[in-house]
């Protein structure tokens, strides 16, 4: 199958690199296409444009980039040199879907316990994380559940694309100190944004040793909310 990438830069040799780089391709093996050279533009660069380009390349059908693209971590978190079975399974399960979907990366996994680590970079992965997660957390679950079909004993997948669970638990972490001041400034509890149960674990996980503030979850999915008091209350 062929892939297409269009890049913008000042010159065309700075666009071609760009492209070329994000498909992890050479110029022989590529096809280039020139849209625009660009214009310089006039006095005080009025009227510049960037030059635009698009490189094309053929690459391997979708199931077998996918398998090419994955590799495990340090083989000294494993017991002997291979994968577990669990891990083995959940890493092809996430392979499959996210080639199903079109996007093609690096997988990286390594198991620490009874915690599963699958983190997956590459460009566009919009389509694998969704509006506010929620694409991640349901192939999250399934993942979860394709792991422990393969395992005696219970695992936990903990699967991260394009770093947005980091970020995401950064925002959170934020949200959750600014509802604490507030909290303790005014006296009167605060009810956080709706968030998936995930986030919501992150929140009482990381409130839990503030002093003068307890958290609880009210509300029905998807609308569920943690409220944080300035007393004692229960947790979710």
């Amino acid at each position: 199958m062929e892939k297409t990438v269009t890049k913008q830069a000042a010159t065309v040799e700075e666009a071609t690199k760009l492209a070329l780089e994000e498909l992890g391709a050479t110029e022989a093996d590529a096809r280039i296409e020139v849209i625009s050279e660009g214009e310089k533009g006039g006095f005080l660069g009025i009227g510049k444009s960037q030059a635009e380009v698009k490189v094309t390349v053929t690459v391997p059908d979708e199931q077998d980039e996918a398998e090419d693209d994955t590799y495990y971590g340090d083989d000294e978190s494993f017991e002997g040199d291979a994968a577990s079975e669990a891990e083995e399974a959940a890493v092809n399960f996430v392979a499959e879907v996210l080639s199903g979907i079109g996007i093609h990366g690096n997988m990286d996994s390594y198991r620490e316990d009874d915690t599963i680590y699958i983190s997956v970079s590459g460009s566009d992965c919009g389509a694998a994380i969704g509006r506010h997660g929620e694409t991640l957390e349901a192939i999250s679950y399934m993942t979860n559940l394709i792991a422990n079909k393969h395992s005696d004993e219970r695992v936990h997948v903990h699967l991260d694309v394009g770093g947005y669970r980091k970020h995401r638990e950064q925002v959170i972490k934020n949200l959750a100190d600014k509802a604490v001041y507030k909290v303790k400034r005014f006296g009167k509890k605060y009810v956080m944004e709706p968030m998936n149960p995930a986030e919501r674990r992150i929140v009482h996980s990381y409130l839990q040793g503030v002093e003068g503030v307890s958290t609880h979850s009210e509300g029905t999915e998807p609308s569920r909310c943690v409220v944080v008091t300035p007393a004692d209350s229960a947790e979710e």
